[in-house]
């Protein structure tokens, strides 16, 4: 018989996960992702799904209706599986103690309770979700106190470890999978058995095996640490620019430090996602609960850099176009956080725009996946004090060269590459001169752009 797979939660992680685990599992897994959004279900079901990243159609199209399965059927499908993913969302909280820094995990909790309540035999429950250490503590004495006699739960971490753009390939060759579980008997055997589930495809040797606590902070101390090296870096950018430095030589002759190395060493408008200032916050949350304040105000200058550079973007376009944009037309190329997703969250363009409203300025946008409602629900999020400023202010435009027309500014915020190879002459003949273009992921041809006219502005140099 097949391994018996449930996975609640079928987001970004979730989907993606458990769709490649159906793919290399093959006739050895059934995989059932369930979620109580009947909307997000039905595009998974679909040939349109609700999130994009590169290879997933194909991956989904292989599997979907043979071995994996979307469904809002949470009770039948928890009453099968022999594991269950818990991949919920936690954001931040934003309410309470805690409230800007711990995560909130009310749906992790229900997740508990739903298992508990609809369990018919043993089960091996695994965190999927990014949650604060000791979670799968809360998760045990939940489980435990709810569940029916003679059933037990084997509760373990594994947290994910994929980059939005190239998750696909993040899962089909992973740098590591880590299985936290208690270091007993039986919390040995129920980490087996999740590893012969990657076993199908990930060697033995990058399956790290670690106790619950450790696995569950490993996942938080990565993406501080990649943040921190971009927080680091565009720390620099602003050196440069004040000392005629460029920060792309900086970063690629420290990045030729065998101790450092060159990733993450970018620097641009800052970091988003729905990861790295979230955890960064949970750490800084977990650090003071510890006790530890230094600690915390370390980890909480990571996203204070982060938030100072977005604003530092944003002074430099108004004090470029004669310290004021009022009435401006200034075209944002790009919304989602990076290239090759439709994701939005904590993208710098939500703020870097709410920056540009609050000077009155028209916002023109566009981006080659991101949802228009998506678009005006992000800034809305940011204009509660006069939401109707969106539709006054924002227009949304499926056509760059439409977007970009008639502009005072072009200001590159995700650095997909056909923003590379657009016709820039043509656009240069459409704007108000001087003509000005901000490039703020360090990705045009600069001589080309300033020898058409333009004035080009760039994050961490002078051109």
């Amino acid at each position: 018989m097949p391994t018996k797979i449930c996975c609640i939660g079928a987001g970004y992680v979730g989907g993606p996960t458990c769709s490649v685990i159906a793919l290399k599992g093959g006739d050895n897994v059934k995989v059932t992702v369930v979620d109580i959004n009947q909307e997000r279900i039905d595009a998974w079901n679909s040939d349109e799904l609700p999130i994009y990243e590169p290879g997933l159609d194909e991956v989904v199209k292989q599997c979907r209706g043979k071995n994996l399965f979307f469904s809002t059927d949470v009770v039948s499908a928890v009453k099968e599986a022999e594991l269950i993913f818990v991949s919920v969302n936690t954001p931040t909280k934003s309410y309470g103690i805690g409230k800007g820094c711990a995560a909130d995990v009310r749906y992790v909790e229900s997740c508990a309770r739903t298992i508990a309540e609809h369990s018919e035999s043993s089960k091996i429950v695994i965190e999927k979700s990014t949650v604060p250490a000791r979670t799968a503590e809360t998760l045990q004495k939940i489980l435990q106190a709810n569940c029916r006699d003679g059933i037990t739960f084997d509760i373990l971490s594994n947290p994910e470890f994929l980059a939005e753009g190239t998750a696909i390939k993040d899962l089909f060759e992973p740098d590591r999978v880590l299985i936290g579980g208690e270091q007993s008997e039986r919390g040995q055997a129920a980490i087996e058995k999740l590893t012969e589930v990657y076993a199908y495809w990930v060697p033995r040797e990058r399956i790290l095996h670690t106790n619950t606590w450790s696995s569950e902070l490993s996942k938080l101390a990565a993406n501080a640490f990649l943040a921190q090296r971009i927080s680091s870096i565009n720390a620099m950018s602003a050196i440069c620019e004040s000392t005629g430095a460029d920060v792309s030589e900086v970063a690629r002759a420290i990045g030729m430090d065998s101790r450092l190395g060159s990733k993450f060493l970018r620097a641009s408008v800052g970091f988003g996602g729905s990861c790295f200032q979230k955890d960064i916050l949970n750490l800084v949350y977990l650090a003071e609960s510890l006790n530890l304040p230094e600690v915390a105000d370390y980890w909480r200058q990571v996203v204070t850099l982060n938030d100072y550079q977005e604003r530092r973007f944003s002074r430099r376009i108004i004090r470029c176009l004669f310290n004021t944009v009022s009435t401006k037309k200034i075209c944002l190329l790009g919304f989602a956080f990076k290239k090759d997703t439709g994701d939005t969250r904590e993208s710098a363009a939500i703020y870097i725009a709410q920056h540009l409203m609050d000077e009155g300025a028209n916002i023109s946008v566009y981006d080659p996946k991101v949802k228009h409602a998506q678009i005006v629900h992000d800034l809305k999020s940011v204009s509660r004090d006069d939401p109707a400023r969106v539709e006054r202010l924002v227009s949304i435009e499926t056509d760059p060269y439409a977007a970009m027309s008639g502009a005072h500014a072009i200001v590159v915020l995700t650095e997909w590459d056909e923003f590379v190879d657009y016709d820039y002459k043509k656009v240069y003949e459409t704007l108000p001169k001087p003509a000005y273009i901000f490039d703020g992921r360090l990705i045009l041809d600069h001589s080309k752009l300033k020898s058409i006219g333009f004035n080009v502005e760039v994050i961490g140099k002078s051109v």
